[in-house]
């Protein structure tokens, strides 16, 4: 075991494929992880090198892999950040300290199979494809949950990205070229799952059935669904300002019907005091309206005033090698 700085890992090491790791809540899920982790190094001529991230986990997770990390027969780094900031700056944290000529993310929680990997590994090697992204073909979630995980996903593809796969993107693998690519994007409030489609390259999708989970439950509450989806709307898409420029012109063109009607009442006698009823509404509707406008607007001067801050996605409190056990 070594341990070193915070920089990110460079070429020099015989482990060709990467899989990246975060880690947050999965002390129980840990030993069925390490054996499965075990496996695919064997498949792998033992090449593979993993990278976990610890992303602020309030349980032992950290402690664990400490100590077991040493005794496994694969490469493996253990980057801990200096607390939580999420499982896609972990990702990204995971991918920069990454060394390995092919890089995979995946899931500690082993929903989706580890031979996933070995498909993601293959098919970067031997196909003339850039990207590899998980697609589901079929899940073993609860029915209220599946039904709201298709809702979302019908909502990112409508208004976000279409190209979307329909049941949405967990795990993904990359060459050396889509992950500097992704590096390089540093960007506040965004998805690192929009980011993929959005580079472009040549993207295979290889189906998998989904898992059961055996220990613990989903951190992906309603909240962080809402606020991803927020997230990628304002980042990959106009909608917010197709939306703005559609409420101006019902706006206006319903002020333009409500004073055509109050002309006419006004003209035929109908209206007993005069210019109230258009005052009134006229307020309500514009105060309405300009609410609106203002909070649309002041999420884009807020998203871009983060990125100007130029704030790192995360901060690595340390960095331990463990060399491969023979």
């Amino acid at each position: 075991m070594s341990n070193e700085s915070s920089t990110p890992a460079t070429a020099g090491t015989t482990s060709r494929y990467s899989i990246v790791i975060p880690i947050y809540g999965n002390e129980r899920s840990l030993p069925e992880l390490l054996l499965a982790l075990g496996a695919l190094d064997a498949t792998l001529e033992h090449r593979l090198e993993v990278v976990f991230v610890v992303d602020g986990s309030p349980d032992r997770s950290r402690e664990l892999l400490e100590e077991h990390l040493p005794g496994c027969r694969f490469a493996s780094r253990l980057v801990v950040l200096s607390r939580n900031f999420g499982s896609f700056a972990a990702i990204r944290a995971g991918l920069a300290h990454a060394r390995g000529s092919y890089f995979a993310v995946m899931a500690a929680d082993l929903q989706e199979p580890p031979e996933l990997m070995i498909e993601f590994f293959r098919a970067l090697e031997s196909k003339p494809v850039d990207i590899t992204v998980g697609t589901r073909a079929g899940r073993v979630d609860p029915a209220l949950g599946s039904a709201g995980a298709r809702l979302f996903w019908t909502l990112y593809r409508r208004f976000v990205q279409p190209e979307m796969p329909a049941g949405g993107v967990d795990v993904f693998g990359c060459n050396a070229k889509v992950r500097d690519h992704l590096l390089a994007l540093d960007e506040s409030n965004s998805t690192l799952v929009g980011l993929l489609f959005w580079v472009g390259f040549r993207r295979e999708e290889i189906p998998y059935e989904r898992r059961e989970r055996m220990h613990g439950k989903s951190g992906w509450t309603f909240a962080k669904k809402f606020k991803y989806l927020v997230d990628s709307i304002y980042a990959f898409s106009d909608l917010p300002i197709r939306l703005l420029v559609a409420t101006g012109a019902i706006g206006l063109l319903t002020s333009i019907a409500f004073t055509a009607v109050v002309v006419v009442a006004r003209v035929l006698g109908r209206i007993d005091v005069p210019g109230y009823a258009a005052i009134i509404i006229t307020i309500v509707f514009f105060s309405a309206l300009n609410l609106f406008v203002l909070g649309l607007l002041g999420a884009y001067i807020w998203r871009a005033f983060e990125n100007t801050k130029r704030r790192p996605a995360s901060i690595v409190m340390s960095v331990e090698n463990f060399e491969r056990e023979n």
